[in-house]
């Protein structure tokens, strides 16, 4: 759930004269903004000098307080600073592709709460027309669009520039990430394949799991299609991220504010290594501590799993995550110079792993630098992590390369 209780929470009106619009095919509205208003009841992800004015979000505020102190000192202090008073400068056309489901349904809702959103299709094989139907009523200035089945999903691509996919089926008691990939790497191929057709600009968002293989399996596909490219495919990690944030609030009695808790590697298992040494602000753990706090946190998604019994996994939580990471590239597109998350993406950093998760900036044409001082200076415990991860992540990554490749 959303915390809202450190926020003084409006969505105003959002447009200047009318309804939001019925949730039929109709193409991306121009909506009029009264933006100064707007922008100041929604602040979104904002990092740098645009937290020092702003007094409420839609986010929690130790979302925003966490993303002010994740950038890097190293980022340039003479690119435009991003006022919550300025209007958007274009509006973005956002796909969610698995609309329907667990996730879909609440990322849906956050992602309509965005002033930066302008046209949001959503897409799934079936059940798809009655979300699209009950977020139209939201007085936001999205307009909604509703796509079902193979026959529509070109035009639920055509011209969007965030694709987000939490299509595919979710974990259930006892199956683990890779159980799941004989289903998902199949929908994920076939849904890229149609990402490339249609909007090979626009940036891709992967959430189906297992990531550590699905981001490949959609790297390969672009790559198939010759229009690869890393700076703007994402495997959305942030869910760790928050976990992590949470977990070693509440385990060191800190103010969930102050928190942050950068998180590398993948996004299963062993291969989720939380920096707890890096952790903001400066706080010290006992060698009991980091093991309890670093099992918590890989092991969190089984813990809701098993907690639905059988009934679903990780959904609102994987949602408000999603969301976090969409209004980060959104504001980076809108021309914020000063945004940061993790995310699972191409990297260098460490020899033999084609993709890590890691601190990275985002620009206007997506991943401007990723971040390589989260991972010097460890400690010998996550020294020691990091090198038992290696193999796992690697077998992960080839198995989706493989994939696509054989087929």
């Amino acid at each position: 759930m959303v915390a809202m209780s450190a926020t003084n929470f409006s969505l105003g009106t959002a447009m200047s004269s009318g309804s939001i619009g019925r949730h039929s095919r109709t193409r991306a509205i121009s909506s009029e903004l009264n933006s100064n208003k707007y922008l100041r009841s929604y602040s979104g992800l904002k990092s740098s000098s645009y937290f020092e004015s702003v007094s409420s979000s839609f986010f929690a505020a130790e979302t925003i307080s966490a993303l002010k102190h994740s950038h890097s000192s190293n980022a340039k202090k003479t690119q435009r600073p991003y006022s919550h008073l300025q209007p958007p400068q274009a509006s973005y056309k956002v796909a969610i592709l698995g609309a329907a489901g667990g996730i879909g349904q609440p990322l849906a809702l956050l992602v309509k709460m965005s002033p930066l959103v302008t046209a949001l299709n959503l897409y799934d094989i079936a059940n798809v027309k009655g979300v699209a139907a009950d977020l139209s009523h939201c007085n936001t200035p999205s307009q909604v669009s509703d796509f079902t089945g193979e026959a529509e999903l070109a035009e639920c691509l055509n011209g969007a520039n965030i694709v987000v996919i939490p299509a595919g089926v979710p974990r259930k008691p006892g199956m683990t990430r890779d159980d799941l990939f004989n289903i998902n790497a199949n929908i994920v191929k076939s849904l890229v394949e149609a990402v490339a057709a249609n909007c090979p600009d626009a940036f891709i968002h992967i959430i189906s799991n297992p990531v550590n293989s699905t981001v490949p399996i959609a790297a390969e596909v672009l790559k198939q299609k010759g229009v690869y490219n890393p700076k703007k495919l994402f495997g959305v990690t942030t869910l760790d991220v928050v976990r992590a944030n949470t977990f070693v609030a509440e385990k060191k009695k800190l103010k969930l504010i102050d928190v942050d808790v950068p998180v590398v590697g993948g996004h299963a298992g062993i291969t989720i290594l939380p920096l707890l040494s890096k952790t903001k602000p400066s706080v010290s753990f006992t060698d009991e501590e980091v093991e309890q706090l670093t099992a918590k946190i890989q092991n969190a998604g089984t813990e809701v799993v098993e907690a639905k019994a059988g009934k679903g996994s990780a959904t609102l939580s994987m949602a408000y995550a999603a969301a976090r990471f969409v209004e980060s590239s959104l504001r980076a597109l809108d021309g914020d110079s000063d945004v940061y998350e993790c995310a699972f993406v191409e990297s260098e950093l460490v020899a033999d792993l084609p993709f890590f998760a890691s601190r990275i900036k985002l620009g206007k044409d997506g991943v401007e630098a990723v971040i390589s001082s989260e991972i010097e200076g460890l400690t010998a415990y996550e020294e020691k992590a990091l090198e038992a991860l290696k193999p796992e992540l690697k077998a992960s990554i080839d198995k989706g390369t493989s994939f696509v490749q054989k087929q």
